[in-house]
């Protein structure tokens, strides 16, 4: 509790606001990439506090956010055969697909489960012999790790009836291409905390030289928000293009070498469709060749067909990207609310789509 009181502590938060109003000689343009940082922003009513001298742009937010279309159709495909019990956790249950969801299809009968951790799915394999277990595996690079444990252990101990629809993605690459973009107005970066305590920070060094901004590793309790958001004015203020970490508590330079080693021996980069977003290069992690017999895409021979859905009536890319604040979008709470979303953002408690509906943002007060 005395951890996080130091990190929430209102006075100090005030004083930090206050201090960093201070330092803004003109309204920047700063975008958050993680989820965790949209909902803490909002929450703690950071974002309003600074309206006038920062706009915040909230950018993918969650790989439950960014998983597309066709690889929930991939999962809604695999889980309708009845020898398969689909493990995957609970926010990916409600994402829509192109024939509904993963919750719907379990309400028709199929053996969809929520997991704590991918090494759940392995258990359930051993337990169930007569059965196929795909565990359903999405994530950043910090969830990248456990599913390439769950591999090893399924390997050494000769569990075959297990096997992995993966989609990591790689949160880099997707800053850099949202940066490249000629629609980008984004002046510098708020890098997510903890995925930088997986993969460490070197890569970002290139994207903020490449892409002339910089970019801040940043937690996500109040202080260090705004502690983020200092840092990144003042290398602004400067026009200093580099990295700058206020997260060292946990973040490094090098990352988790452990982490980073189980990625490496499991997957190797490459390119990935993002939710409204397209193909990003280098965006993903596949298996390598000597684990695909683990991928469940083979295994079922997932058809085609399934990989040239379109997408739904959501403003996902606008969104994702940070080219839309949910309130702008039209259908934003009245067709679309978090007991019926019309998409990802929406569904993800880390979605920001959700944070501002949770929050009582509208586009009056956006735009106000």
């Amino acid at each position: 509790m005395k951890y996080v009181d130091e990190y929430r502590d209102p006075i100090r938060l005030q004083q930090a606001l206050a201090d960093l109003r201070r330092r803004c000689s003109r309204r920047w343009v700063i975008m958050d990439v993680c989820g965790g940082q949209t909902h803490g922003l909002l929450r703690h009513g950071i974002e309003d506090a600074v309206s006038d001298v920062l706009e915040l742009i909230h950018g993918p937010g969650c790989p439950v956010c960014v998983t597309p279309a066709e690889v929930i159709g991939d999962a809604l495909h695999i889980a309708r055969d009845p020898r398969v019990i689909l493990a995957t956790f609970g926010d990916m249950l409600r994402v829509p697909g192109p024939q509904g969801s993963l919750l719907q299809l379990r309400a028709r009968g199929a053996d969809v489960r929520t997991m704590l951790s991918p090494v759940d799915a392995v258990s359930w394999a051993i337990q169930h012999p007569d059965r196929e277990v795909v565990l359903f595996a999405v994530g950043f690079e910090t969830t990248a790790p456990a599913t390439a444990l769950a591999i090893l252990q399924a390997r050494e101990l000769g569990v075959k009836n297990f096997s992995v629809l993966a989609h990591h993605v790689r949160v880099e690459p997707a800053m850099r291409a949202i940066a490249s973009s000629p629609e980008s107005r984004i002046q510098g970066f708020l890098a997510a905390g903890h995925v930088c305590t997986v993969t460490g920070y070197a890569g970002y060094e290139q994207l903020a030289q490449a892409c002339r901004l910089p970019v801040v590793i940043t937690g996500f309790e109040p202080l260090d928000l705004v502690e983020g958001l200092r840092a990144c004015v003042e290398s602004l203020e400067r026009r200093d293009s580099s990295v700058v970490n206020p997260y060292a508590r946990w973040a490094r330079k090098e990352g988790n070498p452990a982490a980073r080693q189980l990625i490496d021996r499991v997957f190797v980069t490459t390119t990935l469709p993002w939710r409204g977003m397209g193909r990003i290069i280098d965006g993903g992690l596949q298996l390598r060749g000597d684990f695909q017999d683990y991928d469940a895409r083979m295994r079922f021979e997932v058809p085609p067909a399934s990989l040239h859905c379109t997408e739904d009536a959501c403003l996902s890319g606008e969104v994702l990207s940070g080219r839309l604040k949910p309130p702008e979008c039209p259908l934003f709470g009245k067709a679309c609310t978090p007991a019926t979303p019309l998409g990802a953002p929406m569904v993800s408690f880390e979605g920001a789509c959700a944070a501002y509906f949770h929050y009582g943002r509208t586009s009056e007060t956006i735009n106000a």
